[in-house]
């Protein structure tokens, strides 16, 4: 693909830093599976159960970062640079109030919790305490979120990629400290990541509150503020939801099929999640540009802008499925010496290797709808897909199907987001021009 596109630029500048930032967010998980793993299969499957409930968890909350991104980013186009910044403000104070609540709510729950996602006798109260302990972090992790969103609509993407790689930095040097020099186990992963994301919304809140005094923007929360951020993200949550349920379900039917089958899904999950989060830096991109555009009244740019997105989610989308084929025969050695988990992974990863250049395209499209404020068509859209996977998901477990088996099911559910996000572009209804998406 020749970078000679007007927009090439542009999306460089911002995909990037985009790409350094949301490959260091799967990596906590990676890393956390890369120093667990030398535990033994058990902690590693705990591991698998108690990281998905908590990627489930940000995932619902990611409206935070994605709403906001939209928001402001049309703010900036429009010039409106002080109100901008507000709305940032308000969603920080709206992810510190979730943050609490989640806490309050959390504790008591989770147990609950670990047990519906099948986890073994033997796996569930290792995830039981990683979820506690975990729990801690939420506010920072919902801070980050938020911070993220308010920079990225600004167009900086820089100050993120900074922050999660001192993030990732701090999470991998604690955790191997804490479980394979002190020997405190799964706990000693859960802590370090804990002390991760706290640090880093220390930092986000910094910066936001810099540009706030920089812009004459108020400090303190606004109610009505907060409430208009918390409404904006009804629909984001409904999509996101509609996502998470199909991660779960396939969490939930790994782990019935044994220990080995969670384990090695666990593992092939965050490789996908690694080139997932990767190919979104484009739909990242997507996001931030689309809402400048849009906020500036050009449709005919965010057009343009989103052909070529596109063409490079495709381009992405196949490298990444043949750097997996490439290092597919070594990569379970990173992870386990248990050899079952390997035959296992192995056969998985060909499946994620050939999901690849569709998800390329899903992501930038996802990420161009999200930057327009479509989240309505979103919402509907999320309900569909999983409602394509569910009998594909039902038929793996009640016929004994294996791993590839679920993987292909995953593979459905792909190709469902493929066609009702590629509808909803060609169309002309989500170009909505303004400050404000009305």
């Amino acid at each position: 693909m020749a970078f000679r596109h007007p927009h090439d630029s542009e999306i460089l500048r911002l995909a990037l830093p985009a790409f350094g930032a949301l490959v260091a967010e799967p990596l906590f998980l990676l890393t956390d599976s890369a120093i667990v793993g030398h535990l033994g299969t058990v902690p590693l499957g705990a591991l698998g159960v108690a990281g998905q409930i908590l990627s489930t968890f940000v995932s619902v909350c990611v409206f935070l970062a994605y709403g906001t991104t939209a928001s402001v980013a049309r703010q900036i186009g429009a010039g409106n640079l002080r109100e901008a910044i507000r709305q940032g403000v308000d969603g920080i104070w709206l992810a510190a109030l979730i943050g609490a609540v989640v806490i309050t709510v959390g504790w008591p729950l989770a147990p609950a919790v670990v047990e519906a996602f099948g986890a073994s006798a033997a796996v569930a109260p290792q995830a039981e305490t990683y979820l506690h302990i975990s729990l801690f972090g939420a506010p920072g992790m919902l801070i980050v979120l938020a911070g993220t969103g308010v920079l990225r609509g600004m167009q900086d993407t820089r100050t993120p990629l900074y922050v999660s790689v001192g993030m990732f930095t701090v999470n991998a040097a604690l955790g191997a400290v804490f479980v394979l020099v002190l020997g405190w186990g799964i706990a000693g992963s859960a802590w370090a990541t804990v002390l991760a994301q706290t640090g880093g919304a220390i930092l986000y809140a910094g910066a936001v509150a810099r540009g706030a005094r920089r812009h004459g923007a108020p400090l303190r929360p606004d109610a009505r503020g907060v409430r208009a951020s918390a409404s904006a993200g009804f629909n984001l949550m409904i999509r996101t939801l509609s996502l998470r349920v199909v991660l779960i379900l396939g969490t939930a039917v790994a782990a019935r099929m044994g220990d080995v089958e969670i384990a090695a899904h666990q593992i092939a999950s965050n490789v996908w999640n690694l080139l997932a989060f990767a190919l979104d830096a484009i739909a990242i991109a997507g996001q931030a540009i689309t809402g400048r555009y849009l906020g500036a009244s050009d449709a005919a740019g965010a057009r343009a802008a989103t052909r070529r997105m596109i063409q490079w989610g495709i381009a992405a989308g196949v490298l990444f499925a043949l750097l997996v084929l490439a290092f597919r025969p070594w990569l379970p050695n990173v992870f386990t010496s248990d050899p079952s988990v390997r035959s296992q992974l192995l056969a998985a990863l060909v499946v994620v290797a050939l999901l690849e250049p569709i998800a390329g395209v899903v992501f930038v499209l996802d990420g161009v709808l999200i930057g327009a404020g479509d989240q309505g068509y979103l919402a509907v859209a999320g309900v569909i897909q999983t409602v394509a996977f569910l009998p594909a998901a039902w038929l793996v477990h009640a016929y004994g199907g294996g791993l590839v088996a679920l993987w292909l099911a995953i593979g459905v559910w792909m190709a469902a987001r493929l066609v009702t996000l590629g509808v909803r572009a060609r169309d002309d209804a989500w170009l909505v021009m303004g400050a404000v998406r009305r």
